[in-house]
């Protein structure tokens, strides 16, 4: 018989929202029960709440506070997280490609003297991976990555950078990523993928979503320059290898 979950931190977040934390620290059982709790949710509503936010180890649950209290919320939020997060059958797989080192990855030889190794071994070592979105966020579509092999695991830079570029594949700390748009990152700048993760006007606006399945492979930059193209003119997306 399987022991019973234990059960979540409830805090309060301003008067119009709670935090349900799971753990406090990040790791992928918390992050299974964080989207096990947001798809409960949405499959019985509870009358109340205008908005969840999931993050890696809690989850942000917004409310009208005329309509439920804090207490009402909190007692019915920790029945829906007693249960046990469902299996993760179906889970989609994307398969992203990379274009790694060079003008689109001018972190990866410096990586792979800090981790001493070469940069062909960063790459057959980040492409082995098997990773989750855990989250989305920072910018629409950033998306967070569980799963990097520990030998992968870098501090993040010194001297975040102001700019870096839209697809960039990146890892720090613990993790590794999908960065959609360009913006400031302190993360260490590995490749680059064409793969809009991220396009306001197209349906889906968002490819990926939380609990998705990712893998990486390596392709060189004239594959890049005509999948970019193509992802620029709405005619290419990542590999849906399972649905």
């Amino acid at each position: 018989m399987a022991e019973p979950l234990s059960p979540p931190r409830l805090l309060p977040s301003g008067d119009s929202a709670i935090t349900v934390e799971f753990s406090r620290t990040i790791d992928d059982a918390a992050n299974r029960r964080v989207l096990a709790l947001d798809r409960v949710i949405a499959a019985e509503p509870i009358a109340g709440i205008t908005e969840t936010v999931p993050t890696y180890r809690s989850l942000l649950v917004h409310y009208d506070p005329v309509q439920i209290s804090f207490d009402a919320l909190g007692a019915q939020l920790l029945a829906r997280a007693a249960k046990a997060p469902p299996s993760e059958t179906g889970t989609r797989r994307w398969r992203i490609p990379v274009t790694y080192g060079g003008e689109h990855g001018i972190d990866l030889e410096d990586v792979a003297k800090a981790l001493q190794t070469t940069p062909d071994q960063i790459v057959a070592r980040h492409v082995a991976g098997d990773y989750r979105v855990a989250m989305i966020g920072f910018t629409p579509g950033w998306s967070y990555l569980s799963g990097l092999e520990r030998f992968l695991h870098m501090p993040r830079r010194k001297d975040p950078r102001l700019l870096t570029p839209a697809g960039t594949i990146s890892i720090g700390g613990i993790q590794t990523g999908v960065q959609c748009l360009a913006g400031p990152s302190g993360w260490h700048l590995l490749g680059r993928t064409p793969v809009r993760t991220y396009q306001l006007h197209r349906d889906p606006t968002f490819l990926l979503e939380p609990g998705d399945a990712i893998t990486f492979t390596a392709v060189d930059a004239k594959t890049f320059a005509e999948q970019d193209r193509a992802a620029e003119a709405g005619e290419f997306v990542a590999e849906l290898v399972t649905p």
